[in-house]
């Protein structure tokens, strides 16, 4: 078996392994969150430009408040366990097959893991407050401007150990190839994990951030691949491997929702990965879905405020359509379509260069 193969062959089978195994124990976290009542104790009251939620409470009210928070836990304690598994596991047997399964590197899947660990955590503690109704934030948990203060300390952090540490000071601009921007890669980094973590606010139908982000991992699966990080392919495959789990139960009746615990997660380490694999241009394409949720908020408030009147029904825009009579399984399967092309394209793009 040549090398290309057995690459390949590792690659599909760790995904495949987190994906069963993320079923397996899902039921066991399904019992947990329901047995502790995990959900938010009354629904949201206000809209993000300040008013009444009217049209969201319509559509989601008994939702909210009967769903547990938290299933983001599923996806990065998955992770966590395969990829020390397969380390652990390359001690034990270090002669043996198993032990080249191992994906645990350095340069390649150290800083992913640890910004997923962190930015998890963190997010946890915010859902955790969110469902006990702690905090000065409307509904409980960490308020916003804390939020993006942490956000920005973990981009901080991300950004010092690729300028500091790795001494990367060049992105690639199209039309103009590698330009070395040189301390302007922090705040550049920093800009990036906060636009990420703004694409978010698509958790909130049943399936829909599931389904997106597994095609976003997958497309970086397919990039990491062909700059030959066999390893960081590795990681981001068994993330998409437990996205498809967590869409198991998370399609239309949800189980549970990801929460803040895989939100701040999977997007603070979707733009490690961006920056890893030299790919931030093409990164607005791969997540369009996020861009597009994110820029119908952000026109959405720029109209009320200068127009005084609204665009769409509701924000962000998954909800408009919710809005306009569309089921919400309809909204959902539209959205995946939509995501899958818009990573086809982003991936051809990135090996065309």
């Amino acid at each position: 078996m040549n090398l290309l193969t057995f690459n390949v062959i590792k690659i599909f089978s760790l995904a495949a392994i987190a994906s069963a195994l993320a079923i397996l124990w899902c039921p066991l976290l399904i019992n947990f969150l329901y047995k502790h009542k995990l959900w938010k104790k009354s629904a949201r009251q206000k809209a993000i430009s300040g008013e009444d939620a009217v049209v969201f409470n319509k559509l989601h009210k008994e939702k909210e408040v009967g769903t547990p928070r938290m299933g983001g836990l599923l996806i990065w304690i998955t992770v966590v366990f395969i990829t020390f598994l397969f380390f652990i596991l390359s001690f034990i047997f270090p002669n043996d097959w198993i032990a080249q399964f191992n994906f645990l590197s350095r340069s390649q899947t150290w800083l992913p893991l640890f910004t997923l660990i962190v930015a998890s955590f963190v997010g946890l503690i915010d859902d955790f407050l969110v469902v006990k109704g702690w905090g000065k934030y409307i509904g409980g948990g960490i308020s916003f401007k804390k939020r993006l203060l942490l956000v920005i300390l973990i981009g901080l952090i991300g950004s010092i150990w690729f300028s500091q540490k790795l001494g990367w000071e060049m992105v690639y601009i199209p039309f103009l190839g590698d330009v070395s921007i040189g301390l302007w890669y922090i705040p550049l980094f920093i800009l990036v994990t906060v636009a990420c973590w703004s694409g978010g606010i698509i958790d909130g139908l049943d399936g829909l951030a599931g389904g997106t982000f597994a095609s976003i991992f997958g497309a970086f699966t397919v990039v990491a691949f062909s700059l030959g990080n066999i390893d960081l392919a590795a990681f981001c495959a068994v993330v998409t491997g437990t996205l498809f789990a967590f869409l198991w139960f998370n399609i239309p009746p949800a189980r549970f929702y990801m929460g803040e615990t895989g939100i701040l997660g999977l997007t603070t380490v979707l733009a490690v990965i961006a920056f890893l694999t030299d790919s931030v241009y093409v990164l607005p394409i791969i997540a369009g879905l996020l861009v597009i949720e994110v820029l119908s908020v952000i026109i959405q408030l720029l109209s009320k405020k200068f127009r005084k009147k609204k665009i769409f029904l509701s924000t962000p825009i998954h909800h408009h359509f919710e809005a306009l009579g569309w089921p919400s399984y309809k909204v959902t399967m539209r959205a995946w379509i939509i995501g899958v092309v818009l990573a086809f394209i982003g991936v051809a793009i990135r090996l065309f260069r």
